[in-house]
């Protein structure tokens, strides 16, 4: 007999027990499934060299606990008194062991229901449109929906001739010792190649970290997933001659000999010149991919970026397989490379913003709102009041925003955290005026070095050059039917802090003067 239930969440990582945990506060008859005898099974083996990257600040000179969140990377969204990362360690970069046990105390303490051990093997759909998924002893589950939030749990391997021989990133041996004095090739230039490369500065002869695009570094791009300065003290021993050097190019093939490997490479910056190199030792760290393995083939969802990841609607739902939906780094898809989907701290959002999708589709419940009076001073102070708050819009920059719904009679309506591409099609702002707010990048942030003092930078808190701000800024725009009408840059703010009624508060106020005049003015006239 089969279990059944309306959601059946398919992990029991970070963005599981999140989904797991709203669904469970919501009433909602839900089951996670976690493959491994515990929540966090990922976090067991990766990274792994052991050390997260995502940033555990615990003093911050504020209680506040909204602002708080902004400076901490790690924690679930929860109502509870103690279910905060930074109560589990002191490390601003900690150790994965303590996020195991975060997650397995997170689960627990919140009552969440979860069955350990039970790996789906297969998903099928019926006529009924029910999901069965079956585990490994042939137990099989039943749900009106299904949440996958595995992440991509399988390696991505590049069509490299002879790539099946090098070793892995997920397998390879992570003692120094295991290396002494031997030449290593190690492909792939994200973190886990220089978390790699670094772990091995000490003993190996020769590191060479290769990889065909140029190496974009977070602090430049605002991209978490690009190379983080903690894992960057590689680069030094490069650029500073010591032995080890980094390849632009392509691996064209990996050939297995007696005494290592012959690695053919083609160099970018040689006009393609190829050259093979001798190599005790071949690493693949290219990262990870979605496995779809397990869906039939009348319910597999499409694939998109050289089929790493589920295809997904505004919604985060299968944009072929209608009741399937993706929670955690899987979400990233909808803002690949740009934001921080990919990352607790930004899809702890992104999955409330799920739920918040769920309980509006499913089961009637409108989206959490605030009345506002459709005034310029009610509206520009309740705009700044969030923007100096907010943990969501901070941490998901330019992929969530508020929303603020006007019409030609009565109150505002005020809405937090949706995805904008979803806020543009949704029934909150069909044929009305709508003002999203965000928090953005200047469009060029990406390409200018913070750090050159001889490049020009938007003077702070002038308002008349707002709109070519590079740094993070709140961001107001009117729109009609999905059409932009306007939009307002409020000037950045070294410390963040959007209060001087000179830079601020007045040039937004007179901008939402001019928004509602308007946004008063029906869409047919004229």
């Amino acid at each position: 007999m089969a279990t059944s239930v309306d959601y059946l969440v398919i992990g029991a990582g970070p963005a599981g027990l999140q989904l797991g945990y709203l669904l469970d506060r919501a009433g909602r008859d839900y089951l996670i499934m976690e493959a491994g005898a515990s929540a966090g099974t990922f976090f067991r083996t990766f990274p792994r060299h052991r050390q997260l990257i995502s940033n555990n600040k615990r003093y911050t000179g504020t209680d506040d606990p909204e602002f708080n969140l902004r400076m901490d990377w790690n924690s679930l969204l929860s109502d509870e008194d103690g279910l905060l990362f930074t109560r589990y360690s002191e490390r601003y970069f900690p150790r994965a062991d303590e996020m195991v046990r975060y997650l397995t105390d997170f689960a627990e303490s919140t009552g969440l229901r979860v069955r350990y051990g039970t790996r789906a093997v297969e998903v099928t759909r019926g006529d009924d449109d029910l999901f069965r998924v079956v585990d490994q002893r042939g137990e099989v589950f039943e749900a009106l929906r299904l949440v996958v939030a595995t992440g991509p749990s399988k390696p991505y391997l590049p069509a490299i001739p002879g790539i099946e021989t090098a070793e892995r990133y997920d397998q390879v041996p992570v003692d120094p010792a295991d290396f002494v004095n031997q030449r290593v090739l190690i492909i792939g230039r994200g973190n886990s190649g220089f978390e790699t490369a670094d772990n091995l500065v000490e003993t190996a002869a020769v590191i060479h970290v290769a990889g065909p695009s140029s190496i974009r570094l977070a602090w430049q791009s605002h991209y978490v997933g690009h190379l983080r300065a903690v894992n960057n003290n590689f680069l030094d021993t490069y650029q500073l001659k010591s032995q080890n050097a980094l390849l632009d190019g392509h691996i064209l093939g990996i050939e297995r000999t007696e005494d290592g490997y012959l690695v053919t490479v083609s160099f970018s910056r040689a006009d393609e010149v190829t050259k093979d190199l001798r190599y005790d030792r071949v690493i693949v760290c290219t990262g990870f991919r979605f496995d779809h393995s397990i869906f039939a083939e009348d319910c597999r969802p499409e694939l998109v970026i050289d089929d790493r990841f589920p295809a997904q609607t505004p919604a985060w739902e299968s944009t072929t397989v209608p009741g399937l939906y993706f929670a955690g780094t899987l979400m990233q898809v909808r803002d690949f490379k740009r934001g921080t989907s990919g990352f607790i701290h930004g899809f702890r959002y992104s999955v409330r913003s799920l739920h918040r999708i769920l309980e509006q589709r499913y089961h009637g419940v409108t989206w959490p709102r605030v009345g506002l009076p459709a005034e310029p001073a009610a509206l520009s102070d309740a705009v700044l009041a969030r923007v100096n708050r907010t943990s969501a819009l901070w941490q998901q920059f330019g992929h969530l925003c508020d929303l603020v719904v006007v019409g030609p009679h009565g109150p505002a309506a005020y809405y937090e955290e949706l995805a904008v591409d979803y806020a543009h099609g949704c029934d909150l702002t069909a044929g009305s005026d709508y003002f999203t707010v965000t928090l953005e990048y200047g469009p060029d942030h990406d390409k200018i070095d913070p750090f050159d003092i001889t490049v020009h930078r938007v003077p702070q808190n002038d308002a008349e050059t707002a709109y070519d701000a590079a740094y993070l800024h709140p961001v107001v725009r009117h729109f009609r039917q999905g059409t932009l009408l306007a939009e307002h840059h409020v000037a950045e703010n070294l410390e963040n802090e959007w209060t001087s009624a000179r830079a601020h508060r007045d040039p937004l106020r007179a901008f939402f003067e001019r928004e509602l005049v308007l946004a008063a003015v029906p869409a047919t006239a004229g």
